[in-house]
Parts: structure tokens; C-alpha cells; sequence
């Protein structure tokens, strides 16, 4: 399994950035890959169902998750149930102060993190129209690089919508193979 985390700073309150990361439909306007996100079962909280279609190079590909756990403003867990070994979770850790960077009207912070473990090489094959002498294993390392520059688009962008602009933003970025 390969893992990605990335983490960063939003001048707002752990609660304020939990309700609206627990909105995964609206993910698909942050990605360059995502292109939709469907509820198909649930109303946000643990059991909901999403099905995600992804589009990357020639490829296709539909995914469907579920919210595996909730505990609001702390912590949303998922895992992709349907053609791929994935699972994650976004981690809202409010701070005991603000940063001495932060903009001088901010008044409160949090630390969120997006975390996933997956195994690209699990992708089902039947599920993907490779192009002819492309194999799922070559497609499989091609796409690590696209998925750390997915999610920290993603964080980037997440954050610009929470505060209300864009900023240049400090990523944590670690993985583990």
C-alpha cells in the first residue's frame, strides 16, 4: 500500500472546516482529474455512498466510496468499496493559537489533513479499456505522481474556498510506499 499525506493551516475554526469537508460532492470542482461525484445513498454522515468518476491521460474510471466513520469536527473516514483498494480520512485538528503568520483579523486556526492508503495495482482491470501494449502496472506508477499533485490541488484549493480567497499555502506533504 502507498500513503499520502497532506496537511496545511486554515484560519478557521475545526468546525467551520468540518461541515464543509463532509460535502464530498463539491470535490469534483477542485480536481483536475475528478470529474463528478455522485451521492448515490446516504445523507453525508456514515453509510453515504459516492460513486467518482476520475479521468486521467486516456483513461476512465469509476470508483465508488463510502463514509466508513464521522466524529464531527474531528475526523470523516471513507473507503473505496468498488474497484480499487483505497480508503482515507480528512483530520480537522483545531489549534491552541494562532500562527504568528496568520492575517492579523484571524482569530482562530486548524490544522487539516487529507490522508489516503491505496494500491494503484489493485485497480480492476475490467473496469479500465487500456489503450493496445499499455499494461495496468505501467499505468499503475505513471499515476502515483498525478495522485500527490491531485491531492495537494485539492488541499490548495479546499483551503481558497474555506477562507474565502486564495493565499499562497505551506503543504505538509508526506508519503510512504
Amino acid at each position: 500500500m502507498d500513503e499520502l499525506v497532506v496537511s496545511t493551516v486554515v484560519y478557521l475554526p475545526a468546525g467551520e472546516a468540518y461541515e464543509f469537508l463532509v460535502d464530498f460532492p463539491r470535490y469534483a470542482a477542485y480536481s483536475k482529474h475528478l470529474r463528478d461525484v455522485v451521492r448515490r445513498s446516504g445523507d453525508g454522515g456514515a453509510g453515504t455512498r459516492y460513486a467518482m468518476r476520475f479521468a486521467w491521460w486516456k483513461l476512465t474510471y469509476t470508483v465508488e466510496s463510502e463514509v466508513t466513520a464521522v466524529d464531527p469536527p474531528e475526523r470523516i473516514e471513507w473507503e473505496v468499496v468498488k474497484n480499487l483498494d483505497a480508503s482515507g480520512r480528512w483530520r480537522i485538528e483545531e489549534l491552541a493559537e494562532v500562527p504568528e503568520d496568520a492575517p492579523e483579523d484571524v482569530e482562530a486556526a486548524s490544522r487539516v489533513s487529507f490522508e489516503v492508503s491505496y494500491d494503484p495495482r489493485s485497480a480492476n482491470e475490467r473496469g479500465i479499456d487500456l489503450p493496445r501494449f499499455v499494461s495496468l502496472g505501467w499505468v499503475a506508477e505513471k499515476i502515483k505522481p498525478a495522485i500527490t499533485s491531485e491531492a495537494e490541488r485539492l488541499v490548495e484549493r479546499v483551503v481558497a474556498d474555506l477562507e474565502g480567497e486564495p493565499r499562497s499555502v505551506d503543504l505538509t506533504v508526506e508519503r510512504r510506499s
